[in-house]
């Protein structure tokens, strides 16, 4: 489970199936769904949508690209769900959280903690 987590982490722009991350895993796609969830939480879909979340904050607040291209930069093929989801996650459109300004001058390890979407809210 580790390594396809870690998977998912080094490549979470790419397009990843969850045939593929199984066969990391060693395991069949069905097993590998229910044991991601019982060891990490959630399920793989969710984990590798709020990894790519993670980035476009990011990307948001440190860059000058537009939501659009942030929306295909970290993974997403379409506008609309990377909108929907990042709302979801973060509970801000991707514009209202650009509109908070930039980063603040800190170890990016922990700005990127500080700011880590979580299942819980």
């Amino acid at each position: 489970m580790l390594a396809a987590r870690d998977v998912m982490d080094r490549s979470y722009a790419e397009e990843l199936d969850i045939p593929s991350l199984a066969s990391v895993a060693h395991v069949s796609a069905s097993h590998f769904i229910r044991q991601f969830r019982a060891v990490f939480g959630e399920t793989p879909h969710r984990y590798l949508q709020r990894r790519r979340v993670e980035r476009a904050m990011f990307l948001l607040r440190s860059g000058d690209l537009s939501v659009t291209e942030i929306c295909f930069e970290v993974g997403f093929s379409s506008l609309g769900t990377f909108s929907r989801t990042f709302s979801a996650i973060i509970g801000e459109s991707p514009t209202a959280y650009r509109r908070r300004g930039p980063l603040p001058q800190v170890p990016s390890c922990f700005a990127m903690r500080w700011a880590r979407p979580s299942e819980h809210g």
